[in-house]
């Protein structure tokens, strides 16, 4: 599994600075729900997720959302400690993991906990996601009843062979069922796909895109696959019995994702994201990028409040332990220097098709801009949508099709000494 980043120890009542929490008001606030629950690992998975056989003692998904529950009080209690103005959650996602591994009533319930501490502003988005075979009618029913208003299915691949290889649980016929359910229940519907993975041809990949789009989906999400060492697929490939992953054939399958999308009238957001319309955007991770406030409740879960960052520790009988103790469930803090900030702001700004805002950037950055417009990477445009020919002149740099595809390397080139 991947590694937690390493950091100062968090305080076991968590406490937040009240500098943390004076602009506040000027940031939203999210809640992220992680749910480290699956039926089966999937061979490409390195998530901090748990099946029933690797749980182990002091954890069990029967108690689980009465302790994420406890997080949530346990939240609410440090931003008022910390003098934080009260904010109504703009966005809030159930992650994994399977969510939806769990009753519905437990999502319901834990939804019910933040609203009750915090408030769910009217028009919040709040999403959990879900495998196609881990739903119903009557349980996607009792998550609308509930305030959740919208449902992202892990659908990866229409392509049997493909699915087998993702170790994917649920076959391509019931996808469409459950979008259907979802739909009768009056939710957004997403869809998650992968590309990429091994054996997959580009007939492969769009038999996928042809069948998540006679979906009629809200929104898609199109990830690469990336194979990240420790996995069942890692193993496979260093043994020989899978290929090894292929940077054109990942670049073709994303360059053709992008032109089914828009003749279907999807436009992309985020690299790897693409809408209906902005209304349907996924906002949740928007405020991500973004930098805006959230607090991640679960093992394992992330939580950025004004420049503070922390996460928890990785196992639930550890997260199930702090719980029970009545203190934080957090393992290390830390605040990113002026230098990390700086690039992390690029990183995520650089990905969205709003652009990098030239402003962020130093004079010896901004002056790569036009090195990249004459590659074809980007364009620099002002405040109307122009192109201009400078950075002086603009006010934005965003990112043409073929700079989505080098976007990581392009960072690193734009903020090289």
């Amino acid at each position: 599994m991947a590694q937690l980043p390493e950091g100062d120890p968090a305080p076991a009542d968590g406490a937040l600075t009240r500098e943390s929490v004076a602009d506040a008001h000027e940031r939203s606030l999210s809640l992220y729900v992680h749910i480290p629950f699956c039926a089966v690992r999937c061979g490409y998975c390195d998530f901090n997720t748990y099946t029933a056989t690797e749980l182990g003692h002091g954890a069990s998904q029967d108690t689980y959302a009465l302790a994420a529950a406890r997080e949530v009080d346990f939240s609410a209690e440090v931003l008022r400690r910390a003098g934080a103005v009260p904010r109504e959650l703009s966005t809030v996602f159930f992650g994994g993991g399977t969510p939806t591994l769990l009753p519905a009533g437990d999502l319901v319930m834990i939804l019910e906990r933040a609203r009750s501490l915090y408030g769910v502003a009217p028009d919040a988005e709040v999403t959990t996601e879900a495998n196609p075979d881990s739903v119903t009618p009557e349980s996607l029913a009792e998550l609308r009843a509930g305030g959740f208003t919208r449902v992202s299915f892990g659908m990866q691949s229409a392509v049997p062979h493909v699915l087998s290889t993702l170790d994917r649980t649920h076959s391509p016929e019931r996808v469409p069922q459950a979008v259907q359910w979802a739909r009768d229940a009056g939710l957004d519907v997403s869809v998650d796909l992968i590309y990429g993975t091994p054996g997959e041809s580009i007939a492969d990949w769009q038999a996928s895109m042809d069948a998540a789009l006679a979906l009629e989906p809200d929104h898609v999400s199109a990830y690469s696959l990336i194979v990240e060492p420790g996995t069942k697929l890692a193993a496979q490939m260093r043994r020989g019995e899978v290929p090894m992953v292929d940077e054109d054939d990942h670049a073709e399958k994303y360059e053709l994702a992008d032109a089914v999308l828009a003749d279907a009238g999807f436009s992309w957001y985020e690299v790897s994201n693409w809408a209906r319309s902005e209304q349907h955007q996924a906002r949740h991770n928007v405020a991500y990028w973004r930098n805006q406030d959230w607090w991640g409740i679960g093992p394992g879960a992330h939580s950025h409040i004004g420049g503070i960052r922390w996460w928890n520790v990785k196992h639930p009988s550890a997260y199930q332990q702090r719980i029970d103790a009545g203190v934080s469930p957090a393992l290390a803090r830390e605040v990113p220097s002026a230098d990390a900030r700086h690039l992390e702001n690029i990183m995520l700004s650089i990905r969205l098709a709003s652009g990098l805002p030239v402003s962020m950037l130093s004079l010896s950055e901004r002056g790569r801009l036009p090195g990249f417009v004459a590659r074809g990477l980007g364009h620099i445009v002002d405040g109307a949508g122009n192109e201009k020919p400078t950075p002086e002149d603009g006010d934005r740099f965003i990112l043409t099709l073929k700079g989505r595809l080098l976007a990581d390397g392009l960072v690193l080139e734009l903020i090289e000494n």
